[in-house]
């Protein structure tokens, strides 16, 4: 039986972790489709536009030019036919605060980005592997925040 791949969007504006991360997702064991996007408001734009394929997973940084993460996770969540994406906030901040945020403004998961390879396809790895059409109903603060 042929699986169809996973189709995850990436939005990061840092060339250097925009491409540690596609180098992660290219060696996991699970098919991928990866599209990345250089700020919220090109990932916004692309969301919007009927023809492009429903993701199932995106990956958003929160300090990101021209539209934040944050913005992008509160469009998303108030449009009815993007609301139930999975999102995964990928950032740098450890800030209590902007965990709390995002927990709050309905991500499913925050993961601090790893500081080495391995740690990264060991998160993609734990991520990727979640059935979150399952995980999605019974979001509690302790499992929201990924520890590797």
């Amino acid at each position: 039986m042929e699986y169809k791949p996973l189709n995850i969007l990436l939005a990061e504006d840092d060339e250097d972790d925009c491409q540690f991360f596609t180098d992660a997702i290219a060696q996991m064991k699970v098919k991928t489709k990866l599209q990345t996007f250089k700020d919220g408001e090109a990932l916004m734009d692309y969301l919007h536009d009927p023809i492009h394929t429903t993701p199932d997973l995106i990956f958003l940084d929160l300090n990101m030019p021209r539209k934040g993460g944050m913005e992008c996770l509160e469009e998303i969540r108030k449009d009815a036919k993007l609301k139930d994406l999975v999102i995964a906030i990928y950032s740098t901040s450890a800030s209590e605060n902007d965990v709390e945020d995002t927990f709050v403004r309905g991500a499913n998961i925050y993961i601090h980005k790893p500081n080495d390879f391995p740690s990264l396809k060991k998160v993609l790895a734990e991520v990727l592997s979640v059935n979150w059409q399952y995980h999605t109903s019974g979001l509690d603060k302790a499992n929201f925040l990924l520890s590797i």
